[in-house]
């Protein structure tokens, strides 16, 4: 009997998700529409959609404060998922990284941990369709209209389709932390390949994942303190040192993060949370920031590439200019990165599934900054295409799937990603032509893309991990790169796009 394809089910992907993941030889069925994801970030958000208050003069009782942008709600095209251009072009067969970074032992052809049924089984219906569900059974297109925020209906609708009864189909969020989070819970409840729950949670919770990661080294642990009140932040900073770092125990994304360099910056903090909260207070680390994006089968992590994180010029440690690569590192240094990566990720219980952990590597040797269930947004994956030729989305879904890996090489010998945050009051429905503009005329500018609704106007400067627009470049030398990403920047940024 033929074998069937197996099914790749993504949780309101980008179009660059769809297209990796069908270069492994998957089919794809897209879960839409994805829920819209509100953010109190200033100045960008990705993608988020509201409509602003209707008008009151100023100086009015009852006047409604500014958005970040005046603009309708941005429209979900047939598709599903918002309008976000791929990080940068890839070739028909993804490449994957270099051999330097696959553990000798990983092997993917070996069996995952947790029961999987067989292909051709028959396996239990999943709960009962709750009344007023839209989700269809069966769409030509590879596509079900369900919001998968609701479990219960997300598990009846895929229960449905008859690659989860046979088992040859795994769900797959790489959206962010809520679609790796939903993605999790379906595969468990249908009995499909991937991350656990508990896996999951244990990555976003940051101080349980900072006391497990203290084990690694007792000798000199991060210093924390976890914070139920606003008020406490002036002690507990205190109490930790400056200079020090205030987060969100499960915030993403950077929402929420504070560097406090003395007791001002304290006080202040106090006014920037709700009065009750959960936070974390620890001590600012010191030293280069490295990203390493990772995908795991069976309890076997493969570093596919590691990220020099470049911090925002203005001094802000929590605020990213961007990411380069490959990262120079000498090789024992480079070695023990790896070895902590794979650590964290044993220690969250993290056995499937992709990952990328952020470290500090101090004096005292690398430190865990925080780990996030999922590889990040397309720019990133397109950075480590475009050094590492490691394709993060096709080896998640060969892995999970059992499919083999598409081959690959690095296309460029440096590679780098630029953020760009526009001032307040420029126009963004002026932002595509002026990155089309870049592209066209900024030689070895290798993809740039807008990061938000490209309509109405900036109304403050972009916080945590916001940004408006990326631009991503590859060439012989890191500063031939950089020359070209400064130039496409300025460019991209000019004052033509202001009222």
């Amino acid at each position: 009997m033929r074998q069937r394809t197996p099914v790749a089910i993504l949780l309101s992907p980008r179009p660059a998700v769809v297209a990796a993941v069908r270069r492994t030889g998957a089919r794809t069925v897209v879960v839409a529409p994805g829920p819209s994801e509100p953010s109190d970030r200033e100045g960008a958000v990705r993608p988020a959609r509201w409509t602003r208050p209707a008008p009151v003069p100023a100086g009015r009782p009852g006047a409604p404060p500014l958005r970040p942008y005046d603009r309708a709600p941005a429209r979900r095209p047939a598709g599903g998922a918002l309008p976000v251009p791929a990080a940068a072009p890839v070739p028909a067969a993804g490449p994957y990284g270099p051999a330097a970074d696959r553990p000798a032992a990983y092997d993917l052809s070996g069996a995952p941990a947790g029961a999987r049924v067989p292909p051709g089984a028959s396996r239990p219906a999943g709960p009962a369709d709750p009344a007023g569900s839209r989700a269809r059974p069966e769409d030509p297109a590879g596509r079900l209209d369900a919001d998968w925020r609701d479990h219960a209906r997300l598990v009846a609708a895929l229960a449905r389709l008859r690659a989860v009864r046979e088992g040859r189909a795994a769900v797959f969020g790489f959206g962010g932390q809520a679609a790796a989070l939903a993605a999790a819970r379906a595969n468990e409840a249908l009995g499909l390949p991937g991350a656990t729950v508990a896996a999951v949670t244990a990555l976003t919770d940051k101080a349980a994942l900072r006391a497990r990661a203290n084990t690694l080294h007792p000798g000199r642990p991060v210093s924390f303190v976890r914070c139920g009140h606003a008020l406490l932040l002036p002690f507990l900073a205190g109490l930790i040192g400056y200079p020090c770092v205030v987060k969100p125990r499960a915030g993403t994304g950077g929402e929420g993060v504070r560097a406090l360099r003395g007791p001002a910056d304290a006080t202040a903090a106090v006014h920037d949370y709700p009065a009750v909260t959960d936070l974390l207070v620890e001590e600012l680390l010191e030293g280069p920031e490295i990203t390493a994006l990772t995908v795991s089968r069976a309890g076997r992590h493969r570093v596919l590439g590691l990220l020099h994180r470049l911090p925002a010029r203005d001094g802000a440690r929590t605020a990213a200019l961007g990411h380069r690569a490959p990262v120079p590192l000498p090789p024992d240094t480079a070695g023990a990165v790896r070895a902590h990566v794979r650590a964290v990720l044993d220690l969250a219980g993290h056995r499937d599934g992709p990952a990328r952990t952020e470290l500090v590597l101090t004096r005292h040797g690398p430190r865990l900054v925080e780990a996030d269930p999922h590889p990040g947004g397309p720019e990133t994956a397109g950075l480590l295409l475009l050094a590492h030729g490691a394709d993060v989305y096709a080896a998640t879904a060969a892995a999970a799937l059992d499919l083999p890996e598409p081959p690959g090489r690095p296309r460029a010998g440096h590679a780098g990603l630029r953020y760009v945050d526009l001032p307040p009051g420029h126009r963004l429905d002026a932002l595509p032509g002026a990155l089309a503009s870049a592209r066209a005329t900024v030689p070895g500018l290798v993809a740039a893309g807008p990061l938000v609704p490209t309509s109405g106007t900036v109304g403050a400067t972009p916080t945590g991990d916001g940004h408006h627009a990326y631009l991503l470049a590859g060439g012989a030398t890191a500063a031939s790169v950089h020359r070209v990403l400064e130039r496409a920047a300025a460019l991209v940024a000019s004052p033509r796009g202001r009222f």
